[in-house]
């Protein structure tokens, strides 16, 4: 179909208005509806399921047999139909029959074709149908093909919806109330407490129609909202206050610069040529941006497409009309505030005195959104599960991030011992304050370095917030992530530098970007990206060595940007010592090249790798002299020691970072670091738990890079440690280990006053 996407769209959009706006029942609006896309996309077959009682059953085809109509019947996650719902993805095969999750239906007839494409059909974020073409050749279709087919679905939804054909009551919308007391778990994004009456902040706006009348009319309504939702957006830069100075600015700035990002508005205007309404063709790129996000395995890169979530439901409301939300409607006392997700502009609009807390079905530690809550002292509690189900609307509720709960409706007695516990913890608040200044020392002595990780500008703040000694893991490759085009070397020599000046004094290492597999870039081949297993694919330093290019506009930018100081580079998943060995070359050539035209230069260039393959611990003989400092990434790390994909909740909590395995490899990377002089450190999650950071210094490793909120924690960890009594303890440990490693390590840290709070 050599066409565009927007082209092929419109062909179908065009004819399904007649049909939609027909007096027809909905039965016979569904089969004219399949005839007319297996005509338009010249597909043999084209077939309609749709979710009823939780089970999808076909509803319409062309192609197959007609007696399965309405006798066809899959479960969620049963057959590629129910794996496209359950996943909400879209599958497109050249041999359907060979895919794992292949389900025959003999009465349908299907065993003629061969190729398969099957998207999902979207109402209130969830499936409620599957859309799906077939082929006796065998050929992938086209992602025009696949875009198109999108875009009708989307169609689709609202004629079904309409129609009554789905389950409306699995929406979500109506949910049981009760009077019960109930507990709720999350994972803490922003220490605190709080007290106050359940608020949802406003629902996204649902869009009812999307066939556009007029496509000229649908361009000039978009315009007009971007332009006010930039005039919002300003507004509010201007006006917001904080109590911590500097933080928010950098974050606003961010948020900004998606704003007013023309690729964006682009996409935007391509959904509408192609037939749809404003509002449908904001919610079109916003699905595709959401399943980009579910693509994105990276926290911080995934959280900071949230960004772009707030903004599209921004506009959505200014383009639609319906503007009214809970912060301006105004908050009329102390309250904890309810929503899926938020951006860091909506949280602005709320009145900060009245806003005790924040509850988040999704959300993490690396999100926008955090460090405005950050900054504001609003507590924030994610990943809370079931929240419209179990918490009413004016519900009374105890918000404990601290220790990763809230307490709904709760009774008097839980109430009393809320606020005994809260009366501790700002004395514990204050203790941590305390120690902003002082040096993470232990009591007999040694001294521990506690970096922070980052991402962003704005993530250098947390330097003068939290006392750390420098930036031990910056992540460049969230500026590709959100660029429609390679980052020209200006823009990043731009940033770089942004991040040493705001640094100051203190060092910053910079990890070459670590994209491809997982995080796929647009203007890479998308064929080099189609892995079955991307975290141990053509990602990060296999990439860059690969595509130089990349990586040497990325080197000339550092290097320029350190300019009269000193520049910390290190590179990512490096396997064999060659690799290094390599990238370091492309560097210093650059430096070479610059040098050889007169520019200024860094006083000097320190080189690390980080070791995250269990391979390169093999050839540490054979590296460690080449380079000045190695980091281990202990997130992948663990997940290639043990074989287990991190981002399977089926295997999280299954493998402990105190596992004998983790800490006996890492004891046989300590010993030949020290005796080559070079600086061993950790960044990762496992260094930023108390107990966690205290087997790694009893390990010998005293370089820590973690995210700002941990370190308060460890630091007062650090200082009620006997450094020499650790390292004993930790090594008669690794070398009889318990059976359970954790409890002894507790155990020990308890008798021997280690602050572990």
């Amino acid at each position: 179909m050599p066409v565009s996407a927007a082209a092929s769209a419109r062909e179908i959009l065009t004819r399904l208005h007649d049909v939609m706006a027909g007096r027809n029942p909905a039965q016979a609006k569904l089969n004219a509806v399949v005839g007319i896309i297996a005509e338009a996309m010249d597909s043999e077959v084209c077939s309609i399921y749709l979710l009823r009682e939780g089970v999808l059953e076909l509803f319409a085809t062309r192609g197959l047999d007609q007696a399965a109509v309405h006798v066809t019947k899959l479960a969620l996650g049963e057959g590629l139909v129910g794996t496209i719902a359950e996943d909400v993805e879209v599958l497109n095969l050249d041999e359907a029959a060979s895919h794992p999750d292949f389900a025959y239906k003999p009465e349908t007839g299907e065993e003629r074709y061969h190729s398969f494409a099957g998207v999902p059909i979207i109402r209130r974020e969830r499936a409620v149908g599957v859309l799906a073409v077939q082929h006796s050749e065998q050929r992938k279709y086209q992602d025009v093909e696949i875009e198109a087919l999108q875009t009708v679905a989307m169609v689709l939804s609202e004629l079904i919806a309409n129609a009554g054909l789905i389950d409306t009551g699995q929406t979500g919308e109506n949910r049981p109330q009760s009077t019960a007391a109930v507990r709720l778990l999350g994972q803490k994004l922003v220490e605190g407490m709080g007290s106050g009456y359940a608020v949802f902040h406003q629902p996204r706006i649902v869009v009812e129609h999307t066939v556009a009348e007029d496509t000229d009319a649908e361009r000039h309504r978009v315009y007009a909202a971007f332009d006010k939702m930039r005039e919002q957006i300003d507004r509010m830069t201007r006006e917001a206050e904080f109590g911590v100075g500097g933080e928010h600015e950098e974050v606003l700035q961010t948020y900004k610069m998606f704003a007013y990002d023309e690729g964006w508005g682009r996409r935007i205007n391509e959904a509408i040529d192609s037939g749809l309404t404003a509002e449908a063709a904001i919610e079109r790129v916003q699905q595709r941006t959401r399943q980009r996000m579910r693509q994105i395995d990276d926290p911080l890169l995934a959280d900071r497409m949230h960004d772009l979530e707030d903004l599209a439901n921004r506009l959505l409301r200014i383009v639609s009309g319906q503007m009214g939300t809970a912060a301006q409607m105004g908050l009329r006392q102390d309250t904890i505030l309810i929503a899926r997700n938020l951006g860091p502009a909506e949280l602005l609009e709320y009145d900060k005195r009245r806003l005790k807390g924040v509850i988040l079905e999704e959300g993490s530690l690396t999100a926008h959104v955090t460090i405005v809550a950050r900054a504001m002292g609003v507590p924030v509690l994610g990943r809370v599960r079931d929240v419209r189900r179990l918490i009413a609307e004016g519900d009374l509720l105890l918000l404990d991030s601290v220790a990763g709960n809230v307490f709904v409706r709760p009774s008097s007695g839980m109430e009393e011992a809320f606020e005994a516990k809260l009366a501790l913890r700002q004395k514990r608040k204050a203790a941590f304050a305390a120690l902003r200044d002082v040096p993470p020392v232990t009591k007999d002595g040694q001294r521990i370095t506690l970096m922070v990780n980052a991402g962003l500008r704005d993530d250098v703040a947390a330097l003068d917030v939290t006392g750390a000694d420098g930036i031990g893991l910056f992540r460049t490759e969230f500026q590709f992530l959100v660029s429609a085009t390679l980052p020209q070397r200006e823009r990043q020599q731009r940033l770089y530098k942004e991040v040493l000046d705001a640094a100051g004094d203190r060092p910053v290492i910079f990890r070459t970007v670590d994209i491809g597999g997982d995080k796929a870039l647009p203007y890479l081949n998308k064929a080099d990206a189609d892995e079955e297993n991307p975290a141990m694919g053509w990602r990060a330093l296999r990439l860059a060595l690969d595509r130089d290019g990349l990586m040497k506009v990325q080197a000339r930018a550092l290097i320029e940007a350190a300019a009269g100081r000193t520049l910390n580079v290190m590179f990512p998943m490096v396997s064999e010592a060659w690799e290094f060995a390599e990238a370091k070359a492309l560097f210093e050539a650059q430096r070479a090249w610059l040098a050889a035209r007169g520019r200024r230069l860094p006083l000097d260039v320190r080189y690390g790798a980080m070791l995250e393959v269990p391979a390169l611990a093999e050839q540490l003989d054979l590296l460690l002299p080449d380079i000045d400092f190695l980091s281990v990434g202990t997130n992948d790390l663990t997940q290639f020691l043990f074989a287990a994909d991190r981002a399977n909740p089926r295997l999280a909590e299954r493998y402990d970072w105190l596992s004998p395995s983790i800490l006996r490899f890492l004891a046989r990377v300590v010993a030949p670091c020290r005796a080559a002089g070079v600086d061993l450190g950790v960044c990762g999650e496992m260094g930023g738990r108390p107990v966690e950071a205290m087997a790694l210094i009893g390990l010998g490793i005293d370089r820590l890079s973690i995210t700002p909120a941990a370190i308060g924690p460890i630091k007062a960890m650090v200082r009620s440690l006997d450094h020499a009594a650790c390292r004993a303890f930790v090594a008669d440990l690794i070398a009889r280990p318990p059976r359970d490693m954790r409890g002894a390590l507790t155990d020990w840290a308890v008798q021997s006053g280690v602050d572990l709070a």
